[in-house]
């Protein structure tokens, strides 16, 4: 992550950055980001310190438990906030280098039109806006200077993309995109794979020698023993007197004491269990243990009507046997799976590389009836692919062949044989297409703005100041 970071304007920073002028009010700061000197510094924008004081500020302020940190910590939930601190303050620069401003004025007038603050007549309640402070325990000073400086990352958006107004021939290129029609021919490619029971005995041994460690399973040995009041205290129910023996019990095994010797101290008799994997055994009880036999050695387990106490004695990794039915099937399956994506891979590559005719296409399948067509209507006909299926489809044009699966992760292999597409005349659709189309422009802006960013700053990581503030947390 930390390379990540290292790296972090090579991202699509000013695209990612928007969503934080979707919500309405962000009404804590998290104070100035830009401290002088170098003492206990996290980050580094260009010239500008991010103390540690910073991110640990911009932590609590995202009123995360610490809890929930720390159960976190190992998957890089500081770096995450650290971005997002450089994320902020990225954008902060930017502000001031273009001198973007609100004035108090300006700010008032933004509150008096804020509609979560007027009265039943439409007008701004003087009353009402103090109520909310206090509802929400933010003093006016504090309150302002979040809604400030939200306000002015929506001025900076405004500055990077305002104005935009998409000319009628690029709305109608985005309608005849999304809503042009697709006749298609497609093939299942289930009717061309080779079926699992085609392997010969030399493709699964070889399979299996090529493979043999990724194909050993883990098989155990351990003993157990089922407690319950009669067997324990020689009582029907459970009582004082039982618990009180389960909570011995329950520190023996704290402690690691070893099953053979609790059994011994409470008079229990154990079962010993060989050789044991889960595929060829229903029994319940095993398969938990199996479960669990990664974690610790010796356990004691509730199970309502007995306590389950178990320990592993020890974990071997094995080849099946040749015989083994449920063994040999799942080879049969790793086969058919690897011998589908070699076909998938080398059938695109053929379609990349336009070593793909329509002649290849048609001696696909012996059966032509397996040659399917269909009518997709617009880019949002999800109703026999997927979505990113279809995506792609009308990223093409006339000819083309491509990969497309189904919501059963069926794959197919289709060919676009004609588009049909109508110029924009409908009022509605035009306003609707001129507002897509705006928002494709202005995405379009904010990727090159995003090529500014990169060039303008260099962020660097302090790691081992990181490192500390994660030690903090643990």
């Amino acid at each position: 992550m930390l390379s990540t970071l290292r790296s972090f304007s090579k991202g699509k920073l000013a695209t990612i950055l928007v969503t934080i002028i979707i919500i309405p009010f962000v009404f804590w700061g998290m104070g100035s980001v830009f401290r002088g000197g170098k003492t206990n510094s996290v980050a580094k924008i260009n010239s500008f310190n991010i103390s540690t004081k910073d991110l640990v500020d911009h932590i609590n302020n995202s009123k995360l438990s610490a809890d929930k940190i720390k159960e976190n910590i190992n998957n890089n939930i500081l770096e995450e906030f650290l971005t997002e601190l450089v994320s902020n303050s990225v954008i902060d620069i930017e502000i001031e280098d273009l001198n973007i401003m609100i004035s108090d004025k300006n700010l008032a007038e933004r509150i008096k039109k804020n509609k979560s603050f007027h009265d039943e007549k439409n007008k701004f309640s003087r009353l009402k806006y103090e109520k909310f402070l206090l509802e929400n325990n933010i003093p006016a000073a504090v309150f302002e200077i979040g809604l400030r400086k939200n306000e002015l990352k929506k001025e900076f958006f405004t500055y990077i993309s305002g104005g935009i107004k998409s000319p009628y021939f690029i709305a109608n290129k985005t309608f005849k995109d999304n809503a042009k029609k697709i006749d298609l021919s497609y093939v299942n490619l289930n009717h061309v794979y080779k079926k699992k029971d085609e392997f010969s005995n030399i493709e699964i041994e070889t399979f299996i020698k090529d493979n043999e460690e990724k194909l050993k399973i883990e098989i155990i040995d351990f003993s157990y023993t089922k407690i319950t009041p009669l067997n324990l205290v020689q009582e029907k129910e459970f009582s004082e007197n039982f618990f009180s023996n389960i909570d011995e019990i329950e520190n023996q095994v704290l402690n690691d004491t070893k099953i053979k010797e609790i059994a011994t101290n409470f008079g229990l008799k154990i079962s010993e269990v060989n050789n044991f994997d889960d595929r060829n055994n229903n029994n319940l009880i095993f398969k938990q243990i199996y479960v669990k036999r990664n974690q610790d050695k010796i356990q004691i387990i509730d199970k309502n009507d007995f306590y389950l106490l178990y320990e592993i004695n020890s974990i071997k990794k094995v080849l099946p046997e040749r015989n083994d039915v449920k063994f040999i099937e799942s080879v049969k399956n790793s086969l058919f799976e690897k011998n589908k994506y070699e076909y998938n891979k080398n059938l695109l590559l053929k379609i990349q590389n336009q070593n793909f005719n329509n002649f290849d296409f048609i001696r696909l399948v012996d059966n032509k009836d397996l040659i399917k067509t269909t009518k997709i209507n617009s880019i949002n006909d999800n109703n026999l692919f997927t979505s990113d299926s279809i995506k792609l489809l009308y990223s093409l044009s006339k000819n083309n062949f491509l990969l497309i699966s189904d919501k059963d992760k069926n794959i197919y292999l289709a060919k676009i044989e004609k588009i049909l597409s109508n110029d924009l005349s409908d009022k509605n659709d035009l306003s609707n297409y001129t507002i897509k189309a705006n928002i494709q422009i202005k995405n379009d802006l904010y990727s090159s703005y995003d090529y500014l960013i990169n060039d303008k700053y260099k962020i660097t990581i302090n790691q081992n100041t990181l490192e500390r503030i994660k030690n903090y947390f643990r």
